[in-house]
């Protein structure tokens, strides 16, 4: 997700109440719950987890030390983010997409938006390739799969912000060679392909550019999904009807729960993506499943910026910032979600479109401090399916949610590749 004005995130990192597992807490557990916890992490062992988005590539960019490395080690366990390799074992993950962000701001700078896609693919087949015994990459589901026999984690590559294909149609098959199997057409801002859903002013396409539509037809041809998240409601209506082949929503919840929140999808447009058997992946952050949290979040922002513009302060790294924000939540209680919310937003789109069309899009790493009670990094899925089974989902239709459904597209879109 990695938003870019000052957000719920920002809040709390900035008060340095984001400490990992700082905020982690669980219901009252009873024999009845207890025996379905345990069989939410049995089906955790069991079925393989395919998490459509976490943020682990530009995390780990935002921390290099001087000799250009991560100063993380994801293959042990870490004190900070929301994955790592002995968590993503206890939570029964099996294949993460690792969202390979690329900044809108980058759009002005010719060249640098592919080059850091570029830089970040690297960095995560450096990463494999250090931890064989731990992590592999994953370029198509039967990869996946082998990966999961083998007991590895597999990293499958989705890249967040189409910017990172220039204004050249053949970087799209160059992507896919590296390994990349969805893009995100957009991110914060319009750019060459597509408005975005954060643009709240005057839209640039009113949907889908003209080359945008060029690269859904490029994308279609090599094997590479379409990802409709963070675009604007025209764009996505537009990039369903121009591809040939099923879209996803990689990290979106439903906009039912949050009216007026562009950046989740409508109950229309979720009829839109599943009537060409698309998936919704379900995006964990708090302010994307509740309407407290998402007020609380637009409420912090507009007090930060009031604070900055007051004082003439441009840097939210400024001690006084610092000092404000920490103050604001002190004052003012963050309102976060619940693993319960996360399970409302899966059932509202089974009661829409049915089991096949949702999945999960955890966005773990890129919302970071905002995720919910009970679902606050890579080891706790088994929680939601603990709630899943309270409310009566089948094991069959929980293995749709955790990879089924988006394997069924992942496949579908390989087969039509093939096919030409």
């Amino acid at each position: 997700m990695r938003l870019t004005t000052a957000t719920l995130c920002l809040v709390l990192l900035a008060t340095a109440s984001c400490s990992h597992g700082s905020n982690r807490q669980e219901g009252p557990v009873g024999p009845a719950s207890t025996d379905l916890a345990e069989r939410g992490r049995a089906l955790a062992k069991r079925f393989i987890i395919a998490d459509g988005h976490i943020d682990v590539p530009y995390r780990l960019q935002e921390k290099l030390g001087p000799d250009g490395e991560p100063t993380e080690d994801v293959s042990q366990r870490t004190e900070q983010g929301d994955f790592d390799y002995p968590r993503a074992v206890e939570g029964g993950l099996d294949v993460a997409f690792m969202s390979i962000y690329v900044p809108a701001e980058l759009q002005q700078k010719p060249g640098a938006s592919k080059a850091l896609a570029d830089s970040l693919i690297d960095m995560m087949e450096k990463l494999a390739r250090k931890a064989p015994e731990k992590f592999a990459m994953a370029h198509s589901v039967e990869q996946s799969r082998r990966n999961t026999q083998e007991g590895k984690v597999s990293f499958a590559l989705g890249i967040e912000n189409g910017s990172a294909i220039e204004d050249k149609l053949e970087n799209v098959a160059h992507f896919h060679q590296r390994g990349v199997r969805y893009i995100t057409l957009t991110h914060s801002k319009d750019n060459l392909l597509s408005d975005a859903s954060f643009n709240s002013g005057k839209r640039t396409w009113n949907g889908l550019s003209p080359f945008g539509r060029q690269v859904v037809a490029e994308m279609n041809r090599v094997g590479i999904m379409v990802d409709v998240s963070h675009l604007s409601d025209d764009a996505i209506r537009q990039a369903v009807e121009v591809s040939q082949t099923p879209v996803i929503a990689s990290h979106s919840s439903c906009r039912h729960f949050t009216p007026g929140f562009e950046r989740n999808i409508s109950d229309e447009l979720i009829r839109v993506v599943a009537a060409k058997g698309g998936v919704v992946m379900i995006n964990f952050g708090s302010a994307f499943l509740s309407q407290a949290a998402n007020s609380y979040e637009l409420q912090a922002r507009d007090a930060v910026e009031a604070f900055g513009k007051a004082r003439g302060l441009t840097s939210r790294e400024h001690p006084e910032v610092q000092a404000f924000l920490a103050a604001y939540v002190r004052e003012h209680p963050v309102q976060y979600a619940k693993v319960e919310d996360v399970a409302d937003h899966i059932d509202h789109v089974v009661k829409r479109v049915g089991i096949d069309h949702v999945g999960l899009g955890s966005d773990f790493d890129g919302v970071g401090p905002t995720l919910p009670i009970g679902l606050k990094d890579v080891s706790q899925y088994p929680n939601l399916f603990r709630v899943l089974l309270e409310r009566g989902y089948s094991e069959a239709d929980i293995e749709k949610i955790a990879s089924g459904n988006v394997f069924r597209v992942w496949q579908r879109v390989e087969a039509h590749a093939s096919a030409r």
